[in-house]
């Protein structure tokens, strides 16, 4: 399995994504190896499934790819060298991890990417390795901008996504959103195309039960920062609460390039003194928030799917989420949260409002919003329906 970010570098649901999925497949015992970047030129890892749980484990190797002869700002040219990294360490496998049961050389079975960055590695080495490439798209370039592709970064970057789309004998999407998307976006047959949401671990964010956790008046977001994250419309709400709900505060949890703009945004409000950007927050500490909120919410303007909302729920948190993408499909027909009106800052305050001021109503979405996660998300069901997908490529003859 090829990702950009894996744990510790988890810079957005991706990571987390890997992280839990990799973990699942391995406790039903299939053979893991995970190609990623080196944080600190790290080469080689091994990170084993828990001890209480039956299965293989997963090995995780690493690799540098910040070339310094390639400028800073050309995206796709420094992509394509660390997909050249990728390639090449994928290439040594047999030499890196020794002999497989039976003592031939290893070697995977199926060759899994996660969306464009490591795409052309991913399609390299199934081609090598003579498996099938599957690809999992958590967004597409086209959709990050609304359907209007500017020129630059986005229009090569979509021309990368159609050519894969093209090159990979399955995609995964997480949502039926993503997967219309994909299908009427690339001109693709319905059957290469599998619907597997995104999971959560619900013993990893689950409140602890004594003592008692108290929630507090306090509005909590977290996530890659990004303009497309929306968290600027969750700044100018902030200003409309404080009238309403006494001694509000709000935290938004999390790095990237739009944290300056938010910072300006937030002062120009006049809400700096009850909004925090701690930045980067460590998961212990992010959950201990998550079990104090009165209320989290994720504004996305733009969100394929929506880890973080995941996570919210199995942490017992009161939800609210802006009605796009898969954040809106991922609430459909339940009673999990509330939904707001994308970019809308004074509907998204009405909503806080009644969440913080309405004690059974934030009772009733926590209930509903545990059982919701329990149910449909946890990550052996994800990983044995991502098992059913290599299996059905393993018994076909498209390779």
């Amino acid at each position: 399995m090829l990702s950009w970010d894996f744990p510790p570098r988890a810079t957005g649901g991706t990571a987390a994504h890997v992280d839990g999925l990799t973990t699942a497949l391995a406790t039903a015992g299939h053979d893991v190896v995970v190609l990623t970047i080196a944080e600190r030129m790290t080469d080689v890892e091994i990170v084993t499934a828990p001890a209480t749980r039956a299965g293989g484990s997963v090995r995780v190797l690493r690799t540098a790819v910040d070339l310094p002869w390639l400028p800073p700002v050309d995206t796709v040219a420094r992509t394509a060298s660390a997909n050249h990294a990728f390639t090449k360490l994928g290439a040594q496998l047999g030499a890196r991890l020794g002999p497989a049961e039976g003592g031939a050389a290893w070697r995977p079975d199926i060759v899994h990417g996660h969306d464009w960055r490591t795409g052309w590695a991913a399609d390299t080495l199934a081609a090598i390795h003579r498996v099938p490439f599957v690809l999992t798209m958590h967004g597409t370039e086209r959709m990050r901008h609304g359907g209007q592709l500017p020129l630059g970064d986005p229009t090569d970057i979509n021309s990368v996504e159609w050519w894969l789309a093209f090159q990979a004998d399955r995609l995964i999407a997480p949502t039926r959103f993503m997967v219309e998307q994909l299908i009427t976006g690339f001109e693709l047959d319905a059957h290469r195309v599998a619907r597997i949401p995104n999971g959560v671990d619900p013993t990893y964010w689950r409140p602890p039960d004594h003592p008692a956790v108290a929630r507090e008046p306090l509005v909590l977001s977290w996530g890659n920062v990004q303009y497309e994250k929306g968290f600027q419309v969750l700044a100018r709400s902030m200003h409309l609460v404080r009238s309403t709900v006494p001694n509000v505060r709000g935290v938004i949890a999390g790095r990237g390039s739009y944290l300056p703009d938010l910072q300006s945004q937030i002062d120009v409000e006049g809400v700096s003194d009850i909004v925090e950007l701690p930045g980067y927050v460590p998961d212990t500490a992010l959950r201990s928030l998550a079990h104090r909120a009165g209320v989290v919410v994720v504004p996305s303007l733009y969100e394929p799917f929506g880890i973080v909302a995941l996570e919210a729920l199995a942490a017992g948190a009161p939800l609210i989420v802006a009605r796009t993408g898969g954040l809106a499909e991922l609430l459909a027909d339940t009673e999990a949260g509330i939904t707001f009106e994308p970019g809308n800052p004074e509907d998204l305050a009405r909503c806080i409002a009644e969440v913080l001021t309405d004690p059974d109503l934030a009772a009733g979405l926590m209930s509903h919003g545990r059982a919701l996660v329990e149910q449909t998300y946890a990550w052996d069901a994800i990983a044995s329906a991502t098992a059913a997908v290599y299996d059905g490529l393993l018994t076909s003859t498209i390779r």
